[in-house]
Formats: C-alpha cells, sequence, structure tokens
C-alpha cells in the first residue's frame, strides 16, 4: 500500500528533522524550508496529500502559503502548525487558508499523527469523489457524443481527435480539472446537431460563413447548456461553453474567458487551418500567426501536444476494421448516404452499424484507416 506523501515546511531544519523522525515511519516526508521552497515543488510538478506549515516563517507565513496551495493544490489538505499567542493569525488562516486543523505547538505525535492520518483520510475522499465524477460524466457525455454520431455523421466530423487533442492541451497547460475541457469539446459538438449539413460541411473546410450562418453558429453554445441544465456540478463546464468562441471574433478575446475556452478555440482554427491548407505544418504555422489572440503559451502547448494525422493509412474492408482505427476519409454507403465522417475514431456499435449497412445496402470500399490509437 502506498504510503501518504506529507510535506512539512518550517523555517528551522531542527523542527524539520524532528518532524521527519517522528512521521517516516507511516509517511512518506518531504521538507522544505520555507515557503518558497515548498510552493518551488508545486512548480515543478510535485503533488502532496497534506502539507503541514509552521505558522510563523521569516519571508512568507503559514497563512499565505497554505493560501496559495488551496489556489495552486486545493486537493492537498492543508494543516498549521501554530503557538498559543498566535490564535488570532490561525483564525485567519481557517478563514483565508481553508485549513482542515490548526495544532498548537509543540505538537506531541500521539496528536499529530492522528490529525495527519485523518487529513490523509480526507483526501482520499475528495479525490475518490472527483474520480468518479470524472469518470462517470465523461463516460456518460462520450457515450451520448458516439450515439448521435452515428446519425447525424457529419456533425462530428474530426471531433474524436479534437477530445483528445482538448485533454491533452487543457493538461499541458496545468488546468485544473482538465477534464472539464475534454467534456465541453464534446458538448460543444453536440450542437453541430441544430446546424444544417451545408453550414457544417463549410466550418469544417474552415470556410468563411455569412451573417447569418453566423448568428447560428453564436447559438450552439446555448443549445449545449440546455443539455447541462439537467446534469449538476457541472458549472465549470458550462463556463467553458458559455465563452466558446466559435467563430472567434478579433473582439471577444477582450473578455478574458477561461483558458478552457481559448483551448478549444485554438484547436477549432487548427483543425480548420488542416483542412483549408492540406497540411498539419503550414496549419501549425497559421497557428502561429494568431499568437496575439491565443498567446505563445497555449500554441506552444498546443504544437507540443498535437500530433498530425498518420501519414500512412491502410485500405481496408469493412470485415477488417477494428474498434480504436481512425477513419482517414469518409465512409458512404453505396447510394452516396454519409455514414462515418473521417477523423472519427470507430467504436463497436460503429462497426455494428457499417457491418449491417455493408450487408443491406453496400458500403463502397476500401476504407481508409489510420492504425490503433
Amino acid at each position: 500500500m502506498t504510503r501518504p506523501r506529507i510535506l512539512c515546511v518550517d523555517d528551522e531544519p531542527n523542527v524539520l528533522d524532528g518532524l521527519q523522525r517522528t512521521l517516516r515511519k507511516k509517511f512518506d516526508v518531504t521538507t522544505s524550508p520555507g515557503g518558497e521552497a515548498a510552493l518551488a515543488r508545486l512548480a515543478a510538478g510535485e503533488s502532496f496529500e497534506v502539507v503541514v506549515s509552521d505558522m510563523r516563517m521569516p519571508s512568507m507565513n503559514g497563512t499565505t502559503l497554505l493560501s496559495r496551495f488551496r489556489e495552486t493544490a486545493p486537493d492537498t489538505v492543508r494543516l498549521l502548525l501554530t503557538g498559543y499567542a498566535e490564535i488570532e493569525a490561525a483564525i485567519a488562516a481557517v478563514n483565508q487558508a481553508r485549513v482542515f486543523r490548526f495544532l498548537t505547538k509543540p505538537c506531541p505525535p500521539e496528536v499529530l499523527i492522528p490529525a495527519i492520518e485523518e487529513a490523509a483520510e480526507q483526501h482520499r475522499l475528495v479525490t475518490a469523489e472527483r474520480v468518479l465524477l470524472e469518470q462517470t460524466l465523461v463516460g456518460s457525455v462520450r457515450a451520448l457524443t458516439e450515439a448521435l454520431a452515428l446519425s447525424r455523421p457529419e456533425a462530428f466530423m474530426g471531433q474524436a481527435r479534437q477530445h483528445e487533442r482538448a485533454r491533452k492541451l487543457a493538461e499541458r497547460l496545468r488546468v485544473p480539472d482538465a477534464w472539464h475541457v475534454e467534456v465541453a469539446s464534446m458538448l460543444g459538438s453536440i450542437g453541430f446537431v441544430v446546424l444544417p449539413a451545408d453550414i457544417v460541411a463549410k466550418m469544417h473546410a474552415g470556410s468563411s460563413l455569412d451573417a447569418s450562418e453566423r448568428e447560428m453558429v453564436k447559438r450552439l453554445p446555448e443549445v449545449a447548456d440546455r443539455v447541462l441544465a439537467h446534469i449538476p456540478r457541472l458549472d465549470n463546464v458550462k463556463e467553458v461553453l458559455k465563452h466558446q468562441l466559435f467563430d472567434v471574433p478579433k473582439e471577444a478575446f477582450t473578455a478574458n474567458p477561461p483558458i478552457g475556452s481559448l483551448v478549444l478555440a485554438a484547436l477549432r482554427e487548427l483543425a480548420a487551418a488542416e483542412a483549408r491548407l492540406g497540411d498539419y505544418t503550414l496549419a501549425v504555422a497559421h497557428m502561429r500567426t494568431r499568437a496575439n489572440r491565443f498567446g505563445a503559451t497555449l500554441l506552444d502547448a498546443m504544437e507540443a501536444v498535437c500530433e498530425p494525422p498518420a501519414p500512412a493509412t491502410r485500405p481496408m474492408r469493412v470485415v477488417e476494421l477494428r474498434a480504436g482505427m481512425v477513419f482517414a476519409s469518409d465512409v458512404k454507403a453505396q447510394t452516396g448516404l454519409l455514414l462515418v465522417a473521417r477523423g472519427q475514431r470507430a467504436t463497436e456499435p460503429l462497426l455494428e452499424r457499417l457491418r449491417n449497412f455493408a450487408f443491406r445496402v453496400g458500403i463502397v470500399e476500401p476504407v481508409h484507416c489510420e492504425p490503433e490509437g
């Protein structure tokens, strides 16, 4: 069983040594000689179940440090060690940093260890609930979009790759609860089902829309918001969709939209550039000209995580297709009906639909696919 990872912060080396000796039998203990060093660990990507901080430190007191932890690593449970003369400061810490417990110094092991165990359990409960929420909602929304893609394939052209890119980019940028951005990406796609097919085709091709078409597109976030109205605890997803910049007007960027909204807008513009220019490298170069809108940090992260479509594709018959493959070209029935738009990832229900069409109507073969991801 993995031991909880605990960070102890104090400006006195002897105190840190004592905490290390007291706690190391039950916890994985890391120490930092002050607030700046503790925050540097967070900036370097380290994570902790519990942080235990002294109140009185010369350059950054415990309230300030734990408030920064609350902002940067909100899941880390915060404990504060105070002297008897610092009760008012401890009360301020409870209000500002939302500390789990504050303990008076000197704190004997029989008091300190149970307090840290309870803090670690609190961390486990909070993270377990969030993981359950994430997995349940992401899975439910993914199932919904896959089902809609069977009936309106043109509305979901390339969306499987876009969802994956959204998640990776949000994680790269360390967006809190990055799964919100992935869910927003999927729900944003749901809005496309209300658009006429010709407008969807123009958007995917990166073509300009006229005034009436832009008005239709601007209402898409409202569609997704109505879908979300019956799903609790998705306020952050709603905020991303509320500010989603479908036509990316220049004036919209003065409103300081959430980073998740910018992620989706940047990925949508990248996809449109890929379709228009026919080349991923040229599309990335085009995005570099948009640094004034998206910022160099976002564009650097996007280039780092967004892999181009696989250059080598395989011509295959329907019976050879497997779940996980990405369609490199549209799949059509012999009648000309679009069954699967390029860029979608094959799922078992989708393959079942193709097999049924191949048997009853006939499908244009071969089908070009990328390897399984």
